[in-house]
């Protein structure tokens, strides 16, 4: 249990005054258009889109989930961070233009430009039923039940004479708060206040690293302690070779594992190389690419240099994401190995905060906790509400509603979400195994098909919208005959999601294809180069910025580069497991 001081009570406050005050401020404007309001009049520059899109991405999963699956499996997991270098780099160079281009407002609608409106409805529907449950209810939910074991809240607490659940409370809190300005001020509310609250994620979270070096160099400087936590991963000492070999044959399948290489075997549990690094065709691609409450600030940019150079700024933030999210969970195994159950794993952020943090300095990392929150519960928010208004209500109820008329739909349709998701959140934990598998397990249902045909509708001008159409839901289904008959009853085995998203994305580009070469090419008003690529002009490569340093190719280098840096050092070459 974290203990508070008058100090730590006074930053939290201070923090959510600060957000709150700042989401207020930011979003009053006299224009109050639907672009205005959606997407920040497109006038976000490339800093906000980086810092937004980081925002938007890290929650709990990661200070909580990902720190203690870091102290259970090792590097490996920085997978999740390191392996966006795909991704990114095929939204810079392939997505970016078209979408910003074709000046659509949500990724739906530039699925109804490529292909037809079946398409666009099927997306819009099944990303909002995503948003509500995947990423909103279960990210109140898993956030609140991050909380209430951090700072060990009982069950219940007496409220006006009734028992009344904590975790409801925690759950209602942080919607209100994170909805209350998302509602007001739309996406330009949303992606400021992110800015602020990277700021205060980044600096909270390195803070840990630095005093867990610090700690474990005994007084020897943070050299000192890098050397001892990679010394204890690589099982030096009894008590770490003890817990590494204890844990190897459950991990890999194998009686050695080495906890400080990346690309682990076909056998690892979580994280098997082959998945992790095809996986980003399906699910990196979905998620990163054309998964609207992420790549709305894109469409939000002033053009697509700030667009591409905040993709770029991100990347870069990736890089070093794991001193924050991964590092940690290595720094505490070297504190204390052998843990095993799960609640246990799941307190490694709340007991480093305990151990290492003094006065004041605990409410800077509940801020940055809760920053995390809040900067993914308000852009799901804002995207959810963009989508339902914008390609379901304007697209196929009302055409002719005004731009005040959409803003206050949006406004609306905002606090409804917000209820049902807070309504379900509660009933998140019927899932049972954990929260966060399944999520990541449902991704790989609906991202194959998605990925596969806004990725070839990019790249080949004969994809047509009646194999598109086919595509989508032959390709959920397929995902759910993997994993429920072939793999679960022929074979009597289950697979990494990562895999199976993998399969199921190679049968829909087989199918789009083959459909497509069967059925009349798409009309020259669904291939033009605003949404599919001109090979022959790459107009795609054009306006990358002047001079030199602010060119978009440089940065990508640069990023690249650091990426594989990482690789190279957690590669199982460098470090080698010690005997």
């Amino acid at each position: 249990m974290i203990e508070f001081s008058s100090l730590d009570t006074l930053v939290i406050v201070g923090y959510f005054v600060a957000l709150v005050v700042l989401g207020f401020a930011v979003g009053r404007t006299k224009e109050r258009s639907s672009e205005d309001y959606f997407l920040a009049g497109r006038s976000l520059p490339w800093y906000v889109v980086g810092a937004s899109f980081i925002g938007s991405n890290i929650s709990t999963e990661h200070f909580i989930g990902m720190i203690a699956a870091a102290y259970t499996y090792g590097i490996c997991v920085a997978q999740w961070e390191w392996g966006n270098i795909f991704a990114f780099s095929v939204l810079v160079w392939f997505f970016i233009p078209f979408l910003l281009s074709s000046r659509v407002f949500t990724a739906p609608e530039f699925l109804e430009r490529r292909y037809n409106s079946a398409c666009r409805l099927m997306f819009a529907v099944l990303t909002v039923v995503a948003n509500i449950t995947a990423f909103l209810a279960a990210v109140l939910y898993a956030s609140a039940i991050g909380l209430k074991a951090v700072f060990a809240w009982p069950d219940t607490v007496s409220l006006a004479g009734m028992n009344v659940s904590t975790l409801a409370l925690a759950v209602v809190g942080m919607g209100v708060v994170a909805g209350s300005y998302a509602i007001y001020g739309g996406l330009r509310s949303v992606a400021w206040t992110d800015v602020f609250q990277v700021i205060v994620m980044v600096i909270g979270g390195i803070l840990v690293t630095f005093l867990g070096l610090r700690h474990l160099g005994h007084g020897e400087g943070l050299l000192a302690g890098w050397n001892t936590m990679i010394a204890r991963n690589l099982g030096e000492g009894a008590a770490w070779k003890a817990a590494i070999d204890g844990a190897a044959r459950e991990i890999v399948g194998q009686d050695h594992y080495n906890r400080l290489q990346v690309f682990q075997p076909l056998s690892h549990k979580l994280v098997p190389w082959q998945g992790v690094l095809l996986s980003w065709l399906s699910v990196s691609i979905w998620y990163n690419c054309i998964n609207q409450f992420m790549i709305q600030r894109v469409f939000a940019a002033k053009d697509d240099w700030h667009a591409r150079m905040g993709i770029l700024f991100a990347g870069f933030m990736k890089i070093f994401m794991p001193l924050i999210v991964v590092i940690p969970g290595l720094i505490y195994f070297a504190m204390e190995p052998g843990l095993t159950d799960a609640q246990q794993v799941d307190q490694t952020y709340a007991v480093l905060v305990t151990k290492l943090l003094h006065s004041g300095m605990r409410g800077l990392l509940l801020a940055a906790l809760f920053g995390a929150i809040q900067s993914t519960i308000d852009s799901v928010l804002n995207s959810t509400s963009t989508i339902i208004t914008l390609d379901i209500h304007h697209k196929f109820i009302n055409p002719a509603a005004s731009e005040e008329s959409l803003v206050r739909m949006g406004k609306w349709i905002s606090a409804a979400v917000l209820l049902l998701a807070m309504a379900i959140a509660p009933f998140i934990g019927w899932l049972g195994q954990g929260v966060f598998y399944y999520i990541q397990n449902l991704y790989a249902y609906f991202a194959p098909p998605f990925a596969a045909v806004f990725l070839i509708g990019i790249l080949w001008k004969r994809a047509t919208s009646a194999a598109a159409t086919i595509t989508i839901p032959a390709g959920i289904a397929f995902g759910l005959f993997l994993e429920f008959v072939v793999f679960r009853y022929w074979l009597e085995s289950g697979t990494a999601f990562t895999l199976r998203s993998v399969y199921n994305w190679v049968f829909c580009v087989v199918v789009l294809v083959l459909l497509s070469l069967v059925t009349p090419p798409p009309p020259p008003e669904k291939i033009t180069d605003e949404v599919t690529i001109n090979w022959r002009t790459l107009t795609a490569f054009k306006n990358l910025g002047s001079p030199w340093y602010r060119n978009v190719g440089l940065w990508w280098a640069l990023f690249v580069v650091g990426i594989l840096g990482c690789y190279a050092a957690f590669s199982g070459l460098l470090l080698a497991p010690r005997g």
